[in-house]
């Protein structure tokens, strides 16, 4: 298997709300996460993870902190906390898989159909504690 290595981007508005996107390919059913991607290779994770939010969110960003990363035989993804500093939100994905950016609250979240269903404790816990 090839190994995967990226990042993800945590942002949370002032009603608790966690920013997400639906995502998929053409032929897939669509699935929400946080925005995330793949580390190219001459950046950083904290790089990517704000490349990524603004590709696909058009979302600026800042980076607060890393909190967390996800590792398993072949993935590492490092999650951070973002402050938004631009709120231009548009879809600007150049891979033409997002389709959606939405706000959703952690009860929200308890029944959505995630990419990482693995993740879902994860983020509950984040916006409940």
């Amino acid at each position: 298997m090839k190994e995967f290595f990226g990042s993800a981007g945590i942002c949370i508005n002032k009603s608790n709300e966690l920013l997400m996107v639906l995502q998929g390919k053409p032929e897939e059913s669509k699935t929400w996460s946080v925005p995330s991607g793949k580390k190219k290779y001459n950046e950083t994770y904290a790089e990517c993870c704000r490349r990524e939010v603004k590709e696909e969110t058009g979302f600026i960003t800042k980076v607060i902190d890393k909190i967390w990363i996800k590792k398993d035989k072949v993935t590492e993804i490092h999650y951070f906390l973002l402050k938004i500093i631009s709120r231009k939100k548009i879809v600007c994905d150049p891979d033409g898989l997002i389709y959606n950016i939405e706000w959703k609250t952690a009860e929200e979240i308890k029944s959505l159909d995630l990419t990482y269903p693995n993740d879902r404790e994860f983020l509950i816990n984040l916006l409940e504690n």
